[in-house]
């Protein structure tokens, strides 16, 4: 039989093995928590990269899904788009329709604040706004435009936010791609990724989109290369999808506290009714 003092021993060893082996299974676990903690932070990193992602050039496929993305608008024919157009007295919220061959919207306002009494239905083109005021307008504009009860008025983008709103949402469709080789030149660049509706798309600055800005305030015509460059934006940012599909547009407007957003495909694409003094192009 052993002796106590051999059991005694034993028992220590085997005590002393536990504790080793419950060390190891704590740093372990330790282990585990951290590597989760640092992958949750590359997510939220990620998730926010508009924000908090060092920019960086763009690769070549980023640059060629930015140069076609305002292309692919216009040989979609059009898109359905919601407009969030922010204002210190409240806001505007546009669900609409934009034909990307005539240039022209058609969709229903509605306002918060001050901005209520915008309510109703709103067609546009480059140049004109038509407006009809209704006190509880429908979800989606309807397919046939009341006859009557419309108020006409230019188009102005000098101090007019939603009208610039409206003009910058007409110009995200072009009949041609962009130049890409100009665009890396002239100060595009990746800023992040995020999910939008189910797409995973990369976030990126179009190029020059403030020296755009103010040659388009200077001469009121579209600047090159840069999407929109009507003059009436600070700095435009895009999530585009793997396709090139633009999902997203986020536009600084100088006479707007934050950005106008542009999120497109929020509901389904009707056909647009042109304007009575737009005729369709040919």
């Amino acid at each position: 039989m052993r002796s106590g003092r051999a059991r005694g021993a034993e028992a220590r060893s085997t005590d002393t093995g536990r504790r080793r082996r419950w060390a190891r299974l704590r740093w372990a676990a330790a282990a585990v928590v951290c590597v989760a903690a640092a992958a949750t932070g590359a997510f939220i990193l990620l998730r926010d990269g508009e924000e908090r992602a060092a920019p960086r050039a763009l690769t070549s496929d980023e640059v060629d899904r930015l140069a076609v993305t305002r292309f692919l608008n216009y040989q979609a024919g059009g898109r359905a788009v919601t407009i969030e157009v922010p204002n210190v007295g409240g806001g505007l919220v546009i669900t609409a329709s934009v034909d990307y061959r005539t240039h022209t919207g058609y969709g229903v306002v509605r306002g918060s604040g001050r901005d209520a009494s915008s309510d109703g239905l709103i067609r546009w083109t480059g140049s004109t706004v038509l407006v009809h005021p209704m006190a509880d307008p429908p979800e989606v504009a309807p397919a046939s435009p009341p006859a009557s009860g419309w108020h006409s008025r230019p188009l102005v983008t000098s101090g007019m936010t939603l009208d610039s709103a409206l003009a910058i949402v007409l110009d995200l469709g072009s009949d041609r791609p962009d130049n890409a080789a100009l665009l890396p030149q002239n100060g595009a660049a990746w800023v992040g990724r995020e999910e939008v509706r189910g797409h995973r798309t990369d976030i990126m600055n179009g190029p020059r989109a403030q020296a755009d800005a103010e040659a388009g305030a200077e001469s009121g015509t579209e600047g090159p290369d840069g999407g929109t460059g009507t003059g009436t934006s600070r700095s435009v940012r895009y999530w585009i999808g793997s396709d090139g599909t633009m999902h997203r547009v986020e536009a600084g407007i100088a006479s707007a506290p934050e950005p106008v957003l542009f999120d497109f495909d929020t509901q389904a694409y009707a056909p647009v009714p042109p304007l009575p003094e737009a005729a369709p192009a040919p």
